[in-house]
C-alpha cells in the first residue's frame, strides 16, 4: 500500500512553530522556492503569528488575587503547615480557585480588549479552524439544526439564516473563544473557500471599519447588540457582499 505525501499546506503551521524535524524542514523550504502561494500563506501564517504576539501581551493577575481567594476560604499563607495529607482548607480552595478560573465572569473575561486585539483574536480562530482537519464542531446546512446545536454551550444562540440562494450556503457553526469568553461562530461557504462569522454578544470594542489582518479580510458589523465579524481569505468585496446578505436576511426575519 503506497502512502501518499502529506499536503505541504497543511506542514505550513508546524513549520512555522519549528516542529518540523531537520529532514522536513528542508524539504518545506524547498518547496517555499519552487511555489510562490505556499511561500505566500508561510508569510501570512508569520504575520498572524506576530501580529497576536504583539497585540495579546501575558498579562499578570490582579495584586493581591491570590491572597482575596485565601480569606475568602479562611485560609492564610502563616497557617498553612507542612502535611502528607491535604487540609479540608486548602481543598476549600482549590475548588474556589477551579471555580474563578472557570466563570465565564472572571476578571480576565470582562477586562476590555481593544479593537485591534479583538480582530487578530477572532482572525487567529479563523486561521485555526482552516487548519483543525474540519473547520466546525456541528456541521449541516439546515440552520435548525445549527442553532439548536449552541444552546448550552455558550450564553445566548446566534441568529442563524439561510444565504445559500444568495451564494453563500451555511455549512456549520463551532464554537470559538474571544477574550476567554465561548462565542458562536457560524460558517459559510463561497465557492471553494469559507467564510466565518463569529458573534459576540455586546461586543463594543470592535472596529466597523473594513481591515486585512494578515493576509485575511474581516469585516464587522452591530446589530441587535451583538457585534458580528466576517472573516474569510478572499476578495474584500466578496465579503462586503456576504455582510450585505446576512445583514438583509435577517432583518426579513
Amino acid at each position: 500500500m503506497t502512502v501518499s505525501p502529506p499536503d505541504p499546506r497543511l506542514l505550513v503551521h508546524a513549520y512555522v512553530d519549528g516542529e518540523l524535524d531537520p529532514a522536513h524542514v528542508l524539504e518545506m523550504e524547498r518547496q517555499f522556492a519552487s511555489d510562490p502561494a505556499l511561500a505566500a500563506e508561510r508569510d501570512r501564517v508569520e504575520a498572524l503569528r506576530r501580529a497576536i504576539r504583539e497585540q495579546l501581551p501575558l498579562e499578570a493577575a490582579p495584586a493581591g488575587l491570590a491572597r482575596r481567594i485565601e480569606t475568602a476560604v479562611g485560609l492564610r499563607r502563616d497557617d498553612v503547615r507542612t502535611s502528607s495529607h491535604p487540609s479540608w482548607r486548602a481543598l476549600a480552595a482549590s475548588v474556589v480557585l477551579a471555580v474563578f478560573l472557570a466563570s465565564g465572569a472572571t476578571w480576565f473575561a470582562l477586562r476590555p480588549h481593544s479593537a485591534d486585539a479583538t480582530a487578530d483574536m477572532i482572525v487567529a480562530s479563523h486561521v485555526r479552524a482552516l487548519m483543525a482537519p474540519q473547520p466546525f464542531d456541528v456541521a449541516s446546512s439546515d440552520r435548525h439544526t445549527v442553532k439548536p446545536w449552541f444552546n448550552g454551550r455558550i450564553a445566548d444562540a446566534p441568529r442563524v439564516v439561510d444565504l445559500a440562494d444568495q451564494g453563500f450556503p451555511l455549512v456549520g457553526g463551532r464554537v470559538d473563544v474571544i477574550g476567554r469568553v465561548p462565542v458562536a461562530t457560524l460558517v459559510y461557504r463561497l465557492r471553494q473557500h469559507l467564510i466565518s462569522l463569529t458573534a459576540v454578544p455586546g461586543g463594543r470594542m470592535i472596529a466597523t471599519t473594513p481591515r486585512e489582518i494578515a493576509g485575511y479580510n474581516i469585516l464587522s458589523w452591530r446589530e441587535d447588540g451583538t457585534a458580528y465579524s466576517a472573516v474569510w481569505g478572499g476578495a474584500a468585496p466578496d465579503l462586503e457582499t456576504f455582510a450585505k446578505a446576512f445583514r438583509a436576511a435577517s432583518a426579513e426575519r
